[in-house]
């Protein structure tokens, strides 16, 4: 099976099955230098886990993280670091029913049909428990852009047909945290959260979005084509599990926009100027860089950031795996039948999605910080050569 690594220079290989021993992942490509500990890859990996609120699946995993390689007194080495976090709570039995009869819209068929076997406990592979890797990668990629002064944040912005207004960047990082929805709309967030509930005691289940942003991406990132990063933005995206859509700046709303008020009016930026000489022989003049009155493209031109934040949406189906009875064929004794997933499964994904959405960003963003030379992929300090550094191991004998 491919298709298990994600990145060119931050590459990240991921490992483990729904009902398996363990989840986890390599991360090839981390600068060394960077200060790394457990609780910070643990403080994404919360957000992420099972069993968090009324609205999430019951499963009651830690998801505690275990750092086997890579981290030395503390700091990243620039070898690769293995990750794993265990499986505690895995209940198989509930998914006998559909060893040979798969569940309606699940990738029970096609992996049987592809392999000729699978893993049938809680999904196996094609488990969205899988994503745990992707957020523990994604708070090492997270610390890396921090240092180069950028952050991103995402939040649910729809829940079936309840959407909430748009807000700002700084109301995402103070209030998405503060509820179950992981809304940024306190109001909102109220009325997704009543939905919800009423989806769940029907035993069903509902669709939304999340809205992701990211400030201080600099310009320069991407490459034209098929290395664009809106193209590298949406295959990190589309790889979400359950996701229909993904889009950026004014996305499908830009099919309703003619071209003069699509695009968007360059001016120039005051903050930092240049100087050139006047061809006439008088004083210097001095002028900002180019820079966008709008944003309506969301960070992006020609496949590559304008120095604009970088925002989008991605859009989830409704969970697949609810409590009604649904109708399967089973290709070992020919019958159809009547079944129901029985099990421990999330009525709405985005909540818990938020973390996944924002790993994956993270992650891309990072791999082109390194492709681009923004980064060094030797070391967070920039300083080939030195190797009497703060970050080294003392010699406990020279104490």
């Amino acid at each position: 099976m491919n298709g298990n690594r994600f990145g060119r220079l931050f590459q990240v290989t991921t490992f483990g099955e729904s009902h398996g021993e363990a989840m986890g992942c390599t991360v090839s490509g981390c600068p060394a230098g960077l200060e790394l500990s457990e609780d910070d890859i643990q403080e994404d990996l919360d957000r992420r886990k099972p069993g968090q609120s009324m609205i999430t699946t019951s499963r009651g995993e830690p998801d505690a993280v275990s750092i086997k390689s890579g981290v030395q007194d503390g700091y990243t080495t620039g070898t690769p670091i293995g990750l794993v976090i265990q499986n505690k709570d895995a209940r198989s039995g509930k998914y006998e029913p559909f060893i040979t009869a798969p569940r309606p819209s699940h990738g029970d068929f096609t992996y049987s049909a592809k392999f000729g076997t699978r893993n049938w406990g809680g999904g196996g592979r094609s488990s969205a428990r899988e994503t745990v890797n992707w957020v523990a990668a994604g708070a090492i990629a997270k610390k890396l852009l921090a240092r180069e002064g950028i952050e991103l944040k995402g939040h649910v912005n729809q829940i079936g047909d309840i959407e909430a207004p748009d807000v700002s960047f700084e109301e995402m990082l103070e209030h998405s945290e503060e509820n179950d929805v992981r809304c940024a709309h306190p109001e909102t967030a109220d009325e997704m959260q009543d939905l919800i509930a009423d989806y769940q005691e029907e035993g069903d289940s509902i669709g939304g979005s999340i809205y992701f942003e990211a400030q201080g991406v600099p310009v320069g990132l991407g490459a034209p084509r098929f290395d664009s990063l809106s193209a590298r933005l949406g295959q990190a995206m589309m790889a979400v599990p359950a996701t229909t859509a993904f889009e950026f700046g004014l996305g499908t709303e830009a099919a309703e926009w003619t071209g003069k008020d699509r695009n968007d009016d360059w001016e120039f930026d005051d903050s930092e100027a240049h100087r050139a000489s006047d061809e006439s022989g008088d004083e210097p003049r001095t002028w900002g860089n180019p820079t966008p009155v709008e944003n309506d493209h969301g960070g992006i031109q020609g496949g590559i950031s304008s120095g604009e934040p970088i925002y989008g949406e991605v859009t989830l189906h409704a969970p697949t795996s609810i409590p009604k009875s649904q109708q399967t064929a089973d290709w070992e004794t020919g019958e159809l039948k009547e079944e129901k997933v029985i099990g421990r499964h999330d009525p709405v994904l985005p909540p818990r999605g938020v973390p996944v959405v924002e790993a994956m960003l993270a992650l891309t963003l990072v791999d082109f910080m390194l492709l681009s030379g923004r980064l060094n992929p030797d070391r967070v300090d920039d300083q080939p050569g030195e190797y009497d550094t703060d970050y080294h191991p003392s010699n406990p004998n020279n104490e």
